[in-house]
């Protein structure tokens, strides 16, 4: 029987699964050439096509595909064994990929990386930070943070920080020609800034007050997607309102160089859940990484007592 190198496999599913050799190529540390000639050496051993290849795409045929399908979970349980062996060494180490939205990234993973890498300096640590949302199996991440309404079925979570409100922020500049809004109905007279999520969908502003919810439309000169700092920019020089994570303006508000609006209608809710896929054997260096989580969440619960 006929029993290809693991390190080929190991090449072709990382190019199917990226739909791409550099991509693929930078995740395993090899060029784009030598990954190309190790699939086409298991594609001829094997006898099939295993990925269509064009100028401008690469993607698996069916037999690749389904070999793709059974490759994903037996590697998994590869990198679980490995990740137990993992468990009798003194310190954990390896590598710990985390997908993560820009606000997640910034107000939750941001304040505890540097204290986590000077704990654990044998684990190499990647962010993927991005706003469309990920499944992160299929993406090779070991977990995610998101907030809580975006986590994917049959996750096992962890609060990942305090909790966090979205507020209404405008510049005095702009305050100065505009009355405040009282309610948001009266966002509607003003230049509320938009965000489009990756999906194509401008994100509602959602209020809520005395068991009242309340959504308006932004209708804005301006819509940005990605790059929030862009609309905190934007209301900073006067340009409208933004709808934004309260700690992503900390400073700006404690200077006095922004002013928040209507925070009756703006409760705080529960923020970002660390998830991860249900496994039997979790690698070490991402059981380290959730602990380290749950300690920074105790530690922040008794200093709010």
């Amino acid at each position: 029987m006929l029993r290809p190198d693991l390190p080929d496999l190991a090449a072709f599913a990382a190019v199917a699964r990226h739909r791409s050799f550099r991509r693929a190529a930078v995740e395993l540390a090899l060029s784009a050439s030598a990954l190309s000639h190790a699939i086409r050496g298991l594609e001829e051993r094997l006898g099939v096509r295993l990925l269509n290849r064009t100028t401008r795409s690469v993607t698996p045929t069916e037999a690749g595909e389904r070999l793709l399908a059974r490759l994903e979970p037996a590697f998994r349980d590869i990198e679980g064994a490995v990740g137990e062996i993992d468990q009798f060494r003194r310190q954990p180490a390896g590598s710990l990929r985390i997908t993560a939205s820009i606000p997640a990234a910034e107000l939750s993973l941001a304040p505890m990386v540097a204290r986590f890498l000077e704990t654990y300096p044998e684990i190499r640590l990647e962010v993927s930070v991005t706003s469309a949302l990920i499944d992160i199996v299929a993406g090779g991440f070991d977990a995610g943070v998101r907030l809580g309404e975006q986590l994917e079925r049959d996750m096992v979570a962890v609060r990942f920080g305090g909790e966090q409100r979205l507020v209404v922020v405008a510049a005095p500049s702009y305050l100065a020609r505009r009355p405040r809004p009282e309610t948001p109905r009266d966002l509607t007279e003003h230049a509320c800034l938009g965000y489009r999520f990756p999906s194509g969908v401008v994100y509602a502003w959602e209020f809520e007050k005395d068991g009242r919810e309340l959504t308006v439309s932004p209708n804005g000169p301006l819509i940005v997607n990605n790059d929030q700092r862009l609309l905190i920019r934007s209301a900073l020089d006067g340009a409208g309102l933004a709808y934004v994570f309260e700690g992503m303006v900390a400073a700006e508000l404690a200077e006095g160089r922004l002013v928040p609006l209507l925070l009756d209608w703006s409760p705080p809710f529960p923020g970002f859940f660390l998830y991860t896929p249900r496994q039997r054997q979790m690698p070490a260096a991402l059981r380290a990484f959730i602990d380290f989580v749950r300690a920074d969440n105790l530690a922040v619960s008794r200093s709010r007592e």
